[in-house]
């Protein structure tokens, strides 16, 4: 029986952050009234002296934890392979980097970290016994267009298991079981003028397979004359690809979930009736409650429709502790 509990990963309340509505103790404050009982820390956003937790802001972490209830619970890792100008990071560098992240998770009180792909089977591999000295979980993130049943992630699996070791696993993002175009894009692209045949058209070439280049030549005048309706067909083969099955996936995801330290709960948007209208939620939940998982799936917002974030948040966090409940 799984033990599930709601968080929110600080990523979702992004804007209002950024845009200076929320300071970091907004953030947690607006988490902890939404019913989050943990928050996930994205790193480069919110630690000011990032990669480094000084010990300034670690006592700013403790009095908010103490005034609010809720502390941080997951780390997020930023795997930045492109910093440098004039070339990629090799390996060593990115397992160092890596190392440092899993240091200030340890710091943080975090005992589960957000890896991303970037860092390579074999570098996560390498990442494990300083994992395991500092007491810090390194979950991989399967993201969209990635999941649990592609060729790169079950690389990743094999590494894990082949170790055996119980610091490296994974962190699904639930994007990647989406069903449907999500709301926003679909919405835009009727707001530019595209229509509803035409969205649907290239929705059913998305179900079809169709290679991104077959489609965008077939819809081709269509997207000349509606630039909408052409980002919309490109949205569809990025990162909120959709099919019309997610079986396969859903039984990858029984596979792994001895290995999933944390889940991404990826949406959105989530209507009044506490519904995700292009990701089953309905159908990936009791495959987690009838795992033995123990741990966190997290808020994780797209602020990409011009919703009330908060809202949506608070929706979202209500729809997971239904569904956990059912």
């Amino acid at each position: 029986m799984a033990n599930i509990k709601t968080g929110i990963t600080l990523f979702s309340l992004g804007t209002l952050y950024l845009n200076g509505k929320l300071d970091f103790e907004g953030t947690i404050r607006t988490a902890a009234e939404m019913g989050a009982e943990g928050y996930e820390i994205v790193a480069a956003q919110s630690i000011p002296s990032y990669p480094f937790v000084s010990d300034e802001f670690l006592s700013e972490v403790h009095r908010l934890k103490k005034m609010y209830g809720i502390g941080p619970i997951c780390y997020s890792a930023n795997m930045d392979c492109g910093m440098l100008k004039d070339r990629d990071l090799t390996e060593d560098e990115m397992v160092a980097r890596a190392i440092t992240d899993v240091i200030s998770a340890n710091k943080l009180g975090c005992t589960v970290m957000r890896e991303q792909y970037l860092l390579s089977p074999h570098g996560l591999e390498r990442l494990a016994p300083y994992a395991e000295y500092y007491n810090v979980r390194v979950g991989i993130e399967i993201h969209n267009p990635e999941s649990p049943v592609t060729p790169s992630m079950l690389e990743y699996l094999e590494v894990i298991e082949r170790t055996g070791s119980q610091y490296i696993g994974f962190i699904p993002d639930f994007g990647c079981f989406a069903t449907k175009p999500n709301k926003p894009i679909w919405d835009r692209a009727l707001a530019g003028g595209a229509s509803v045949v035409q969205l649907e058209k290239c929705a059913q070439l998305r179900y079809d397979g169709v290679p991104r280049d077959e489609a965008l030549k077939i819809m081709e005048s269509e997207c000349h004359s509606c630039p909408a309706l052409a980002d919309a067909l490109n949205s569809m083969y990025g990162f909120v690809q959709f099919k019309k099955s997610i079986q396969n996936e859903l039984e990858g995801l029984k596979r792994i979930m001895p290995y999933c330290f944390e889940m991404h709960g990826k949406f959105h948007y989530v209507d009044e009736n506490l519904h995700e209208p292009a990701i089953p939620y309905e159908e990936i939940i009791p495959v987690i409650s009838a795992s033995d998982f123990n741990g966190y799936i997290v808020t994780e917002y797209e602020d990409e429709g011009g919703y009330d974030a908060v809202e949506q948040c608070t929706r979202h966090i209500a729809m997971l502790k239904k569904l956990r409940e059912a």
